[in-house]
């Protein structure tokens, strides 16, 4: 919902809304559509909003396999505000799912490995989720040989650590709370960087908002800077990153570069009202600006 001002305490009254299916792995899996890639995306949903989601995915040509759950899926609503520039998200919480629903959705995993070149694990489990589903994932994925981005944070991710993902991608404030430390300067986020590699990351790369990401495997590091643009709703830029790190990482560039392509989704993705909207025009201006800097 995006409104000229918003006054806390009086009504406010829309300018414009727009009614999407969203959600962080659904984000990343339409910046893959947009770049004309070919994706899956799959999870969990449930009520009158997921067939709400599914018919949108439908129209958007985006292909999806999720499985039915009897929670309904929950709703966020995105207020943006004209006049300071802010995005605040007002999210609702997820409710649990059936134990038998991780057994299928693992089984949907097993079933499109074969044709897999990147998957992204994304997003906050369900509560009363087995703590070690992502793991269970990392590992599945391992055993094919298909690299995993993971984004995630707190004990999933720490129990997926073990299993060596490929790449974890957390944002500044969720490395921080998995760490349990306060990450205020340089070296303290290499320092939260060199312990996830030794916790089992092979690369972890690090989303700074407008400052770009930090990527390293525990030897080296590199810092990638965004490019400045002139942002609407930063909402959704960490899951188009994580889809552009995907894209590169299908396409088998290095780490540090695919990186560079991610933050040109990110930052494209700012410049629209919409969470995992990207103008592929945008990237392809912005890749050209995003500088890799080995540090």
């Amino acid at each position: 919902m995006t409104f000229r001002r918003v006054v806390i305490d009086e009504v406010n009254r829309a300018i414009g809304v727009a009614q999407y299916a969203s959600g962080k792995s659904i984000n990343a899996a339409r910046v893959l559509h947009e770049m004309g890639k070919e994706v899956l995306a799959t999870g969990f949903l449930g009520g009158d909003t997921g067939k709400f989601m599914r018919s949108d995915l439908d129209r958007a040509g985006l292909a999806h396999d999720f499985l039915e759950v009897t929670p309904a899926t929950r709703q966020c609503v995105t207020v943006v505000d004209e006049k300071t520039g802010t995005a605040t998200e007002l999210v609702e919480e997820a409710a649990s799912v059936e134990p038998r629903a991780y057994v299928k959705l693992l089984r949907e995993m097993d079933a499109n490995l074969w044709r897999a070149k990147a998957i992204v694990l994304s997003g906050s489990l369900p509560s009363e989720a087995p703590a070690d589903f992502y793991a269970q994932c990392v590992r599945r994925a391992n055993d094919e040989n298909v690299p995993v981005i993971l984004d995630a944070r707190g004990e999933p991710l720490m129990e997926a650590l073990a299993c060596n993902p490929f790449i974890v991608k957390p944002n500044r404030e969720e490395l921080a709370q998995t760490v349990g430390w306060t990450i205020d300067s340089e070296d303290a986020l290499r320092a939260a960087m060199q312990k996830m590699v030794e916790l089992g990351a092979q690369w972890v790369a690090v989303t700074l908002g407008k400052e770009g990401a930090m990527v390293s495997d525990g030897r080296d590091c590199w810092r990638i800077d965004s490019p400045l643009v002139k942002a609407v709703s930063a909402v959704g830029s960490g899951d188009s990153f994580a889809g552009g790190l995907a894209e590169g990482i299908a396409q088998r560039e290095d780490v540090p570069h695919a990186c560079a392509l991610a933050c040109a989704c990110g930052a494209a993705n700012a410049m629209t009202p919409l969470a995992g909207h990207i103008n592929l025009a945008d990237v392809k201006t912005l890749l050209a600006r995003v500088r890799v800097e080995r540090v």
